[in-house]
């Protein structure tokens, strides 16, 4: 389906791809990953026709339709439905046509335009739009709201949902997992590994990967390598292939070190003169074997307080929220140092909520939030990037926290982030989404908490930091809060969870799994519930209003008259056409139509029997349109009368 064919691109002065030659089969769900920068992006450019191959060529099988999300989603007063339905451009092409019609009363081409809305399974578009919706986090309430109501992160959900609503049999996706929570997150795996066609997707969640691809496409010094199966089993055949690598490059190496002894020892020597020469050749000849990478390029650590409290932090029969309403009551809490703390619950049960109390940005409504004499508190979430001053370095960001540091320590521990040499001077309006998220990490790890309370840390970093991240939070002696969709992170660095849902904060007696069937069973409920409401309504709709339903059966029958007429005539009208035809078609089949003599008569006759044919056909298309309908109706009817 796609194959990359001795591929090689370049930008700038670096080169991405070199004779990169692989083929990606129909129904593969590919994992792509490599180190920032790699060019995990430029390749989806590449399949989109947005960038051009420096040599080689990407070829797609004709008439395949590729579905990708928007980097960024603009903040427009489009309804969110509305801004989903948009995905599919092909229904709404055809409902302004029919919109067209109807204003004009072309009821023929109306007709038609139905059986066509009706083959792009547009009639249920609208309920599966709202689906995705709702899957990925929004209320009911929120689905008319227009897209300027919300922030970047919730309007990068919309653009997700977007994507996936749009018919396709390629689909493209850049980190989708970036600004979703963990239930969203549960949600689209569920979403993806159903999905029937060829998924590429670009992704630092371990987890994810393991749970929707079938394959990775790993990018390295250039090379694109495809490995059979999850990225665990990736990780295990990358490993093996390093450490045969390894071996290799040391053989090479002592053979390397031995033919060049030969040539020192006996090039001046004229009995050995010519085997020096023919050594030195095959030096020349030899493939050389790169060293292989296997150490990350970050290392570093979380320094804690000298001094701590017991507890650190209490909260007592606190409500929590705003002053308009409450969002969680009876908030009863003790956090004690060295505790491992995993947040868990449904989007906006109050997760931020009770973040921004215990950090003391929100005062509780009532009860108390009680401090330790040594509290000190590290606070990690998205929006700090924003408030990064883009105009200065990484250096000065630490300076302007600790004036009286020496360069030294300031580069040393900077160096830790990723951050090394001229790259502590560099400009942050130029540093990439990872860049920018290592850089306020950094900068909560320089304040030395007590309590780290971290929200979404992984969005923007890729897996050599977020295992990095997960090896220091192993061995930082404070006590850690975190909100995180990356399951890895919560398994190497959780010990407790707390479940914050249906206003109320408590423990939650399991893992990860434990949760996940916790949140199946609530949909299930909530789903039942559903059902059952709309059994209530129904049998209210049944007892009160059964002369508004007689009222809408009548105005259907009103509606198939028309199209009664229409199709009659249309039935008529193509009977003479073929009876025409029938005729046309016995005179060509006369042998002494086809003596020399009468050329301009057959051809004639030819010419006549192509129109005639085209008549038929086309009225056959505009008498099936009118049966289609005419029958969609007759249905509907039924439906209403039963």
């Amino acid at each position: 389906m796609i194959a990359f064919r001795q591929l090689a691109l370049q930008r700038g002065t670096r080169r991405l791809f070199e004779g990169a030659d692989l083929v990606l089969h129909e129904g593969q769900k590919v994992g792509i990953v490599g180190a920032n920068g790699a060019g995990k992006s430029s390749l989806f450019a590449l399949i989109r026709g947005e960038l051009g191959a420096d040599t080689g060529s990407v070829e797609i099988a004709g008439g395949k339709r590729i579905a990708h999300m928007a980097q960024e989603v603009s903040a427009i007063e489009r309804p969110l439905v509305e801004y989903v339905l948009d995905g599919d451009v092909a229904l709404r092409e055809t409902e302004a046509a029919l919109a067209e019609a109807q204003a004009n009363g072309e009821m023929q081409r109306e007709a038609g335009l139905h059986g066509q809305i009706e083959a792009l399974d547009g009639y249920t578009a609208r309920s599966r739009a709202e689906q995705l919706l709702a899957g990925l986090g929004f209320a009911q309430d929120d689905l008319y709201r227009p897209l300027a109501a919300f922030s970047g992160g919730w309007r990068m959900r919309v653009g997700l949902a977007r994507t996936l609503f749009t018919p396709s049999e390629i689909m493209l996706l850049d980190e989708p997992t970036n600004h979703l929570d963990l239930d969203a997150l549960l949600w689209l795996e569920q979403w993806l590994t159903r999905y029937p066609g060829t998924l590429m997707l670009i992704s630092h969640d371990r987890d994810f990967l393991d749970a929707v691809c079938d394959h990775i496409l790993h990018i390295d010094q250039g090379q694109l390598v495809l490995y059979r199966g999850h990225y665990s089993a990736f990780e295990r055949a990358r490993a093996e292939r390093q450490t045969q690598q390894q071996a290799a490059f040391e053989k090479q190496q002592a053979r390397r070190a031995e033919i060049e002894g030969f040539v020192e020892r006996f090039r001046a020597k004229a009995t050995k003169a010519r085997q020096a020469q023919s050594r030195l050749k095959m030096l020349e000849r030899m493939e050389t074997i790169a060293a292989a990478r296997v150490d990350s390029p970050f290392r570093f650590q979380l320094p804690c307080a000298d001094k701590t409290s017991t507890p650190l932090l209490s909260l007592d029969q606190a409500a929590l929220g705003y002053s308009d309403r409450t969002i969680l009551a009876g908030v009863k809490v003790s956090i004690l140092p060295g505790e491992r703390i995993g947040l868990l619950g449904p989007n906006g049960a109050g997760k931020s909520t009770l973040i921004k109390t215990l950090i003391g940005d929100l005062q509780p409504l009532s009860g108390t939030r009680v401090p330790g004499d040594n509290l000190v508190v590290g606070y990690y979430a998205q929006h700090q990037l924003e408030h990064l001053d883009i105009g200065a370095t990484p250096f000065t960001h630490v300076q302007r926290l600790s004036p009286t540091a020496s360069d030294l320590s300031i580069r040393n521990f900077l160096g830790g982030f990723g951050f090394r040499g001229d790259d502590v001077f560099g400009d942050v309006s130029r540093f990439s989404g990872g860049e920018k998220a290592r850089l306020a990490l950094s900068l909560v790890a320089w304040e030395k908490p007590n309590l780290l309370l971290l929200d979404e840390p992984t969005n923007h970093l890729d897996l050599d930091m977020r295992e990095a991240l997960a090896e220091a939070l192993a061995e930082y002696e404070g006590a850690v809060i975190i909100v995180s969709h990356d399951r890895h992170l919560l398994r190497a660095s959780v010990d407790t969870f707390w479940r914050v849902a249906e206003g109320r904060v408590e423990p939650f007696d399991g893992d990860l799994d434990d949760y996940h069937l916790w949140l199946k069973s609530r949909e299930a409920e909530r789903r039942r519930d559903l059902k059952q409401e709309a059994r209530q309504e129904k049998g209210a709709a049944d007892g009160g209003d059964r002369k508004a339903a007689r009222r809408a059966a009548a105005e259907r029958r009103e509606q198939m008259k028309p199209l009664r007429k229409q199709r009659d005539a249309a039935e008529k009208t193509l009977d003479k056409a073929q009876s025409a035809l029938s005729a046309l078609e016995a005179q060509l089949a006369n042998p002494d139509l086809y003596e020399a003599g009468r050329k301009d008569e057959l051809a004639r006759l030819v010419r006549e029997q192509g129109e005639r044919q085209a008549e038929v056909e086309r009225l056959e298309s505009e008498w099936m349109a009118a049966e289609e309908a005419l029958e969609t109706l007759e249905a509907e009817l039924i439906q209403a009368e039963s």
